[in-house]
């Protein structure tokens, strides 16, 4: 199997870039999936249907979400209904009958792909539940299934928790990465038993900016301590683009990995 994988696709700039880009890199890499993180692709607010839509027409086979999830709710929740829907949410929430998927099997020529989404709670806005016994529940729902692959975003701040998760379903899994931290991290491995881990992705958003932000918009927090002035999205042309390829073959082993980082105009 063969995977292309982008996360945070952020706003316009995000979108524009993917819509770009993205058949080149097809043409270029043939992957069986395409998964995207879609956190902050309505310009820092949790998406909205259109813009998923949008994502659906580029080939993105795959979106996991998180802690913006609620920010757009009524401008994505018929979408989230949908059983041909294709973004997911988190698993370990506690409240389990929201509107959405939190795990699923996407089918595609041929193959069995089971993407799970969780998150941590350190640093985090919202309570969840215990992220490492969800994913062994998780796992042992489809223990007798016949999946050719098995994915794992986990969006987190502290990367101890994903080094101890990624180790303790080491071979359950055929790959886990990281999300939220919004830099590329240069921690790619595979583990002992092939499975394939990285602590976080990267980003896709204007380079010249505080993690989107116009500088000047910022300036007037950092130098006053004080959270009262509104913020600007940098609307510069010039962005940075993270996304890792992967291969996986034999008893889901992953057997390649490929991090990718450049920064165009």
């Amino acid at each position: 199997m063969k995977l292309l994988i982008f996360w945070d696709v952020f706003g316009r700039v995000g979108r524009e870039w993917l819509k770009r880009e993205l058949p080149k890199l097809i043409e270029k890499y043939n992957p069986d999936f395409v998964i995207a993180n879609v956190d902050n692709v309505s310009s820092w607010r949790w998406a909205i249907e259109k813009h998923i839509l949008e994502l659906e027409r580029m080939w993105v086979d795959i979106m996991t979400s998180w802690d913006h999830i609620f920010d757009n709710f009524e401008k994505i929740k018929d979408y989230l209904a949908r059983k041909d829907s294709r973004l997911l949410r988190c698993a370990n929430f506690y409240e389990e009958d929201l509107a959405w998927k939190w795990f699923k099997v996407f089918e595609k020529n041929g193959k069995k792909l089971l993407v799970i989404h969780l998150q941590w709670e350190v640093f985090m806005n919202h309570k969840v539940t215990n992220p490492f016994l969800k994913a062994k529940e998780i796992l042992e729902l489809y223990k007798d299934e016949n999946l050719d692959w098995i994915v794992l975003d986990f969006h987190n701040e502290a990367s101890a928790e994903a080094y101890w998760l990624v180790n303790y379903l080491d071979w359950e899994i055929s790959f886990m990465f990281g999300t939220h931290t919004h830099v590329q991290t240069n921690d790619d491995m595979i583990l002992k038993k092939w499975t394939w881990f990285i602590s976080d992705v990267g980003m896709n958003w204007p380079f010249y900016s505080v993690i989107w932000a116009d500088f000047e918009s910022v300036k007037p927090r950092f130098l006053s301590g004080i959270n009262k002035w509104k913020i600007e999205q940098s609307l510069d042309d010039t962005y940075l683009v993270s996304w890792v390829y992967v291969e996986i073959w034999n008893d889901r082993k992953c057997e390649k990995i490929e991090k990718i980082r450049i920064i165009k105009k």
